[in-house]
């Protein structure tokens, strides 16, 4: 454990930032199962309500994706390789 209060603050600076980033994955993760899902129920069933909610999940992803990104909690190339996954997986059921 560290002595100097300088060192001690650090520490803490660092627990939080740690628990922010972690929040950050956790939601993107979350919201790329959901959207990933959502892509599934459009293929299997493609209506224009089933293409809102792939629509609404795909932004939500991308807002929180970008929002990691700022904060410097993922990597910019981590960030837009999420986003070329979140894409791909739409044009592979809608290709137009």
């Amino acid at each position: 454990m560290a002595n100097i209060k300088s060192a001690k603050k650090r520490i803490q600076v660092g627990e939080r930032n740690r628990k922010r980033n972690k929040a950050y994955k956790s939601a993107i993760k979350t919201l790329m199962k959901k959207y990933f899902a959502a892509v599934r129920e459009y293929a299997a069933n493609p209506t224009p309500e089933q293409e809102q909610n792939v629509q609404q999940a795909m932004s939500a992803a991308y807002s929180k994706i970008d929002k990691a990104v700022k904060r410097k909690a993922i990597h910019r190339n981590n960030g837009a390789r999420k986003k070329a996954r979140l894409a791909k997986a739409l044009k592979e059921v809608n290709p137009a």
